[in-house]
């Protein structure tokens, strides 16, 4: 299979099935000397992990981080970091009723034409479960730019039709609701909107917002590599995303010239600064030394207990109604998902960026 791989100088490539033996990761390409280690991960991998609260799954998994290679005494060492998180609670008998079923709004379907076999069991690769490889390397990725005074922080900011009020943000909030979100009020009616969807064997979709502080100007390249593209690119590669923003995103296809420009000015100190951030920190495909400001949008979770139309291999039409632990909302795990894939992203065109010029 391929695709499994991502980045080019800070390079990634991920394995495992959401029921085999393990998931993990191996990072080649990252710098040596970078203090590392497993509380480092761990601290990523433990907002993204089952069982947090009443819209997570009920899958009881630890996902305990060992790192197998590639750090000696605290630190990288420059050679390949291998990291594995065992897989305990596998429930593959969940799935021995849907083994010849295609789920709607899932990868059942295409991965069976595609290869002519898929694993059943969770959904294998097509798992969200595969996204702990992502996570661990993230944090690698963002112990590597705190390095360089560079922040990712990412947060729900939506569920359904229940949105961040910015009078109410409150970043400290996130950490403080199974939501993730930055308002308690916003976060309190998400999840009275969330009880009612369970009791209706139904589930949510919803918004994450991600912002990344202290990229200096210039990151990123002019044309296929772009910024915003390889952003866009890792975010989209995220199960369940179906839509993507830098900086206003849509909104910009409604605004004239006059009002989308960001007016740069040198402020008291001599730096060059924006009055507005309409581009979410990129122009032409580089950072411009502003917040980078990207928004990823969440399709429902597509395994509900509600009867569902669909086929079985045989080409038949069957109903079918789907059991198990699965999250009514996928947005909260989300987050850190975000945060790893972005900072991937900035990590590896950072390293590339070196080498721009003498």
């Amino acid at each position: 299979m391929a695709g499994s791989t991502f980045g080019s100088v800070f390079r990634i490539a991920t394995w495992g099935e959401s029921h085999g033996k393990a998931v993990g990761v191996t990072i080649d390409g990252c710098p040596a000397g970078l203090p590392l280690c497993e509380a480092d991960i761990q601290e990523y991998l433990d907002r993204r992990k089952p069982g947090q609260s009443r819209f997570t799954t009920a899958r009881k998994e630890g996902d305990e981080v060992e790192i197998l290679s590639g750090v000696f005494e605290g630190q990288t060492t420059g050679t390949p970091i291998t990291m594995v998180v065992w897989n305990r609670d596998q429930r593959s008998k969940d799935y021995s009723a849907i083994m010849n079923v295609y789920r709607p709004g899932h990868a059942d379907y295409c991965f069976d034409q595609k290869y002519g076999f898929r694993d059943y069991r969770g959904g294998g690769r097509s798992s969200a479960r595969e996204t702990i490889a992502r996570v661990a390397a993230g944090a690698v990725a963002c112990k590597l730019l705190s390095h360089y005074g560079i922040a990712v922080t990412a947060y729900t900011k939506s569920i359904g039709i229940f949105e961040v009020d910015p009078e109410r943000f409150d970043l400290a909030e996130r950490d403080r609701n199974s939501l993730y979100m930055p308002d308690s009020v916003a976060a309190a009616e998400a999840a009275e909107y969330l009880e009612r969807l369970i009791a209706e064997q139904d589930s949510a979709g919803g918004v994450v917002e991600c912002v990344i502080h202290g990229v200096p100007a210039g990151v990123g390249e002019p044309v296929f590599d772009k910024l915003d593209a390889r952003l866009a690119a890792a975010v989209m590669s995220i199960g369940a995303v179906k839509g993507f923003e830098i900086g206003d995103g849509f909104a910009a296809a409604r605004a004239c010239g006059s009002q989308n420009n960001d007016a740069f000015r040198v402020d008291e100190s001599g730096n060059v600064v924006k009055e507005t951030n309409h581009s979410g920190g990129i122009l032409g495909g580089m950072s411009d030394g502003s917040d980078i400001l990207l928004r990823a949008a969440f399709k429902p979770t597509p395994s509900i207990a509600k009867e569902q139309h669909t086929i079985n291999r045989d080409g038949e039409n069957v109903e079918i109604s789907i059991h198990g632990r699965h999250d009514p909302v996928v947005v909260p795990r989300a987050v850190v998902v975000v945060e790893a894939m972005a900072a991937l992203t900035v990590a590896d065109l950072l390293l590339m960026n070196r080498c721009a010029k003498v």
